[in-house]
């Protein structure tokens, strides 16, 4: 009787050219790599305008792959985490584009591409978490999609379509600076109405509302330092400046408070004794948040058009990660 020869297994790279400094060079790694596992000539699938990722990749997951890379930037990364969602099959992000969101709050390496194509072969994995955004438009239509860092409602949203994309490719994650400037002086504050984990109803004027998996940002800023990408909890802030100065509160807070002062026991007990409402932070499974005027959506850094109604929740351990070989899992 012949012994049955398991099937050799295969990567996919799923890629975004306008995203990879050097796909070539990129393609090459990734054979290479597949070569020294003993893996069989990896699957390499462009994204494009009509398919950012989600189709790319389940066409990868129908072939039976075993590990899907993702390179491009963090909407490619959000579509491609869509479609991984649930599988069980690991995912390796090779940081490009401009933000690398989720990568910085992996804290795995973001300079060194081939480091992460060599953690899809013989990294670790780690269950991370995955957030799920269903909207309503104003015409009544429902929509559902991933996120992977956070989602947003209100103004940065409105700030993330008023950037501009030509400055964007050429400066990175510091054109959202001008997307502010232009968004800022027309900001209304707007009325919702919201529900935490199927609690009682809350009513709140905002500017905008923020739903995370994970918090960190680019230049050390830490939005939700408590967020964990582990918990299999959403947090949420709630921004609401007020008067005049409102906004002075909302940078103090996002980023003196929270990305220096939370550094030293000094400095939180400075926070713990401050009374400060322009950004309140809440953290429970699942929120519902409603308003009676259509408001900008934004996942992951990507406009999503107006909706009147978003729930968002999350899938604990949805979303498997390769990671480099002893990468401090317990600190995500």
């Amino acid at each position: 009787m012949t012994a049955s020869v398991a099937p050799e297994k295969r990567a996919a790279l799923v890629y975004n050219p306008a995203k990879v400094a050097d796909a070539a060079a990129l393609r090459t790694s990734v054979t290479v790599r597949s070569g020294e596992a003993g893996w069989s000539a990896p699957l390499l699938i462009e994204t494009s305008i009509a398919d950012p990722g989600q189709a790319a990749t389940r066409r990868a997951l129908d072939e039976g792959v075993s590990v899907v890379l993702v390179a491009g930037g963090d909407g490619t990364v959000r579509a491609v985490s869509e479609a991984m969602n649930g599988t069980g099959v690991a995912l390796a992000i090779v940081p490009s584009g401009t933000g690398n969101l989720l990568a910085r709050n992996l804290r795995i390496p973001l300079a060194n591409p081939d480091e992460m194509v060599r953690a899809a072969f013989h990294g670790d994995t780690v269950a991370t978490d995955i957030g799920i955004a269903r909207f309503r438009r104003a015409n009544g239509d429902v929509e559902k999609h991933a996120f992977v860092v956070m989602a947003g409602m209100g103004l940065d949203a409105a700030m993330i379509a008023n950037t501009n994309a030509r400055l964007k490719r050429q400066v990175g994650w510091v054109a959202y600076v001008d997307g502010a400037a232009r968004s800022l002086p027309g900001a209304r504050p707007f009325r919702i109405v919201y529900q935490l984990d199927a609690g009682r109803l809350h009513s709140a004027t905002v500017q905008s509302v923020l739903f995370a998996n994970c918090g960190a940002l680019p230049a050390g800023i830490d939005l939700i330092p408590d967020a964990s990408l582990t918990d299999g909890l959403l947090d949420v802030a709630v921004i609401q400046p007020s008067g005049p100065f409102g906004w002075l509160g909302v940078f103090r807070k996002v980023w003196w408070d929270n990305s220096v002062l939370r550094r030293s026991r000094l400095g939180r007990r400075v926070i713990e004794r401050r009374k400060d409402t322009s950004v309140r932070f809440l953290r429970g499974e699942a929120i519902e948040t409603a308003s009676p005027e259509p408001q900008p959506i934004e996942l992951d850094g990507d406009e999503f058009g107006t909706a009147t109604r978003l729930y968002c929740r999350i899938e604990k351990g949805g979303l498997l990660l390769s990671v480099p070989k002893g990468h401090p899992a317990a600190q995500l």
